[in-house]
């Protein structure tokens, strides 16, 4: 399969592919490696660059391993942690509005609420704009990272945890973090400003308030020229401001004129979408724009620990044969069917794995509607095999071992890797006696490794016979738990 309709068939954002690729990674440096066979060899089938191959064995593993759900769950939580940081961003704009303005009972001083309305967003922009010079692990961005934490707190488990984790180093490795938070911390001041340019014009359409300036060191002169520098902008703007006369008359010793109330009003309400909102929802813009470009520059870092390794065994330069791993219990084998809606396969499948030499093969009175696959004993036969059901998906497949030999890992798993690539798999564990199963020591370990690898007791036979019943009916004929003397 090519590799964009690999991922295509996937169904998944391609950001999500890289960032659940990360997460795996992330993981496995600290649990240990997966049990990986079968995800290893469909990514090799289906993709043709070492980094695609990487990409579909984290979409394989992590839906196996649920941890595409843990993306999603957490996706949703850090939404709620933004809606909750927008609600508190309304309340916090309209909050210094009428902090700022008071009652209407007293005059207002301009400059003082001004610094109330600004001040803190100033010194937040300020600082934004002075990270890009500084080399520092912040971002500059307080309310991005204050969402960003939120969101780690909400997560629960050590898995969920490396979820935000694998998010950061995606998005640091990318370059794609500072405008990403940047981003949300903009559009969380865009909001409040916005709330406490609306909370502005609702209270000033509702109350009378008087405006005046006070000093007890500065002249007059300082706050005509002040007044008129910080006016300049919201005038481009079309935003009204006091005269020279009206500016040297608002002292707090005498009366206005409603007029002159009014100019100062438009000149607030200019200062405030000039100097704060206007700038923020432009460096929103800027943010949305920067985060796009970088998001679709995204890329995978072959070199990082985790990826390196693993490609001997994604793209190899040649195949070799013996163990591949040590007999840990990382690497217990497990059942792991695929979901099918369509076979290509209908006629049952017969293979015989590791059987003796001596060994009566085909079996005598074989259907003709049954496909024999013959016997399984080397390396290259069953690659052979494995890439042949990869292709093509049978929907029915019984596989006979044998019970006197030992049940290692290597066929075990081969088992477990054939099955999971059929619609309905069954094992025949032929050259057990019913009668004395409970005693046959060898004959236990296969049942015990069989269970333990995910299968169940119907999917298991201790008579050919009964096996072949099962496949040319084509519904489970008598399993292990109901053939007789049968004992687990």
């Amino acid at each position: 399969m090519p590799e964009a309709q690999a991922q295509a068939s996937l169904g998944q954002p391609r950001f999500n592919r890289y960032w659940l690729a990360e997460t795996l990674r992330l993981r496995e440096a600290l649990w240990g490696p997966l049990e990986d066979a079968n995800e290893v060899r469909r990514a090799r089938a289906e993709a043709q660059s070492f980094p695609e191959k990487i990409l579909l064995r984290a979409d394989y593993l992590g839906r196996r391993e649920k941890i595409d759900q843990l993306i999603a769950k957490w996706t949703q939580l850090s939404k709620v942690a933004l809606l909750a940081m927008w609600l508190l961003s309304v309340l916090a704009g309209a909050a210094t509005a009428l902090g700022a303005l008071g009652d209407g009972s007293r005059s207002v001083n301009v400059l003082l609420a001004l610094v109330a309305m600004l001040g803190l967003n100033g010194l937040a922009f300020l600082f934004w704009l002075l990270s890009f010079t500084i080399t520092s692990t912040t971002t500059g961005t307080w309310l991005g990272e204050a969402w960003l934490w939120l969101t780690r707190r909400l997560a629960r488990g050590p898995d969920a945890a490396l979820v935000p984790r694998a998010l950061v180093e995606v998005l640091g490795r990318n370059n794609a973090l500072r405008w990403i938070l940047g981003t949300v911390s903009h559009g969380l001041w865009s909001t409040a400003l916005l709330s406490m340019l609306l909370t502005l014009l609702g209270i000033l359409s509702a109350r009378r308030y008087g405006f005046n300036w006070e000093t007890t060191l500065l002249s007059a002169d300082t706050f005509v020229s002040l007044t008129a520098s910080l006016g300049w902008l919201p005038a481009l703007l079309g935003f009204a401001i006091p005269p020279e006369s009206v500016v040297r008359a608002s002292n707090g010793l005498q009366a206005l004129p409603e007029s002159a109330q009014a100019l100062w009003s438009s000149w607030l309400i200019g200062c405030v979408v000039a100097y704060g909102l206007l700038p923020r929802l432009i460096c929103l813009v800027l943010g949305l724009v920067m985060a796009r470009k970088n998001l679709t520059a995204i890329g995978l870092d072959e070199s990082l620990p985790g990826y390196a390794e693993l490609r001997h065994r994604l793209a190899p330069a040649s195949q070799k044969a013996g163990i591949d791993a040590p007999a840990t219990a990382a690497f217990q084998a497990q059942l792991h069917p695929r979901p099918h809606t369509s076979y290509d396969v209908d006629q049952p499948l017969l293979v015989g794995i590791e059987l003796p030499p001596d060994t009566d093969w085909p079996p005598a009175n074989l259907p003709s509607t049954v496909v024999d696959l013959g016997i399984i004993d080397t390396r290259p036969q069953r690659k052979s095999l494995l890439d042949r059901l990869q292709q093509q998906s049978p929907r029915q497949l019984l596989m006979v071992c044998d019970a006197q030999q030992t049940p290692d890992r290597g066929t075990v798993a081969l088992l477990a890797d054939l099955a999971s690539l059929a619609g309905e798999a069954h094992i025949v564990v032929q050259g057990q006696s019913p009668a004395n199963i409970a005693q046959d020591t060898r004959s236990a370990a296969w049942h015990d490794r069989l269970r333990a690898a995910g299968f169940s007791a119907e999917q298991l036979h201790i008579t050919l016979s009964a096996g072949l019943a099962w496949l040319t009916a084509a519904q489970p004929g008598d399993s292990l738990s109901r053939e007789p003397h049968a004992q687990t």
